[in-house]
């Protein structure tokens, strides 16, 4: 079941799928996973994902009003197709908490920057006849707002760069190096991995390059089209950087201003020391590269094991001080 999906995939995009393929599926009973999957232009594996949520979706909670579909590995069948039919479900009715806590909602998502225009007038739309329906329990939401932090304009104007197929320019801060840069990318999809991020080709560097959505300090969507090169999608399902357990072990101690070393590198464990720093242990293949981690940590943080690197990178640090002092002297 493997195979490359043919366009990037962001959630607007899987979620208007999914509705089309109710129908699709409504229509061909019995329909062969491979023919459904070349039909709307999607991984096999792709697919079997959308069929295990289609059963959590349906008119009501109640078990005979959720669609009852499944897989045999090769075809697709729908067990109850009635359940979408006009006189399968009484009429939907809100009580007034769910009432107020959709019209707020929906209000909020229609204030989002980079919000499609034709995304917006249709959500809009939807928020009225809501209102209509919910009559006298529309009231309270009026006095309610809810105000989404910036990570939600970027998200919004990363998934219409996406859908549109726009390049986008950032500023970007990377804690690593304590740094903001400018550069411009061009988004593949939205992911979530603890944090949502944008996987992307980095014109600055030329290589794929994911960014952390709340680290993004600016963002414009640019006239030029995206043109990421051809790439194969990673699985990220177990994390962005996934070490090998054969990859050597290092143990890295931070003080309370190093403790962001525990966000930004996958780590097996990460334990409070009195202090309110961290003893953090982590995999890694090369070694070596975590003596720029030290050097960057200072006083903030050192790495404890194995010897070899930690007496390795105080050597390090001894040879730039040495350095930052001679040419303080010959100033």
């Amino acid at each position: 079941m493997a195979g490359k999906p043919v366009r990037p995939v962001n959630a607007i995009d899987q979620t208007r799928r999914m509705l089309s393929l109710v129908t699709y599926l409504r229509e061909r009973p019995g329909a062969r996973i491979e023919d459904v999957a070349r039909a709307f232009g999607v991984t096999e594996d792709e697919l079997v994902s959308d069929l295990d949520v289609l059963p959590m979706c349906g008119t009501s909670f109640r078990g005979g009003d959720l669609l009852d579909i499944d897989t045999d590995g090769e075809r697709i069948w729908w067990h109850n197709p009635a359940a979408l039919g006009a006189d399968a479900a009484e009429p939907l009715r809100l009580a007034a908490d769910e009432a107020t806590a959709l019209l707020v909602a929906a209000r909020a998502v229609a204030t989002l920057p980079g919000l499609r225009e034709s995304d917006r007038q249709a959500l809009l739309r939807a928020t009225a006849k809501v209102e209509t329906a919910a009559g006298e329990a529309a009231g309270a939401s009026s006095r309610l707002s809810v105000t989404f932090e910036s990570e939600g304009g970027v998200f919004a104007d990363v998934d219409r760069a996406i859908a549109e197929r726009r390049r986008l320019w950032i500023r970007y801060y990377s804690p690593a190096r304590d740094e903001v840069t400018e550069r411009e990318i061009d988004p593949i999809r939205l992911v979530s991995v603890g944090h949502t991020y944008v996987e992307a080709w980095c014109r600055r560097s030329e290589a794929r390059r994911t960014f952390r959505l709340d680290r993004v300090a600016e963002i414009r969507i640019l006239d030029e089209p995206s043109a990421p090169p051809e790439v194969e999608l990673r699985d990220l399902s177990e994390g962005l950087v996934q070490p090998s357990a054969e990859d050597p072990e290092v143990v890295v101690e931070v003080g309370p201003g190093g403790r962001w070393v525990a966000e930004y590198y996958p780590h097996d464990s990460a334990d409070e020391l009195p202090d309110g720093g961290l003893r953090i242990t982590l995999r890694t293949p090369d070694p070596a590269s975590l003596k720029r981690l030290a050097l960057r940590l200072g006083r903030d943080g050192r790495i404890v094991e194995p010897q070899e690197l930690a007496e390795s990178a105080r050597r390090a640090a001894r040879e730039a001080l040495e350095a930052y002092d001679g040419a303080g002297a010959a100033g």
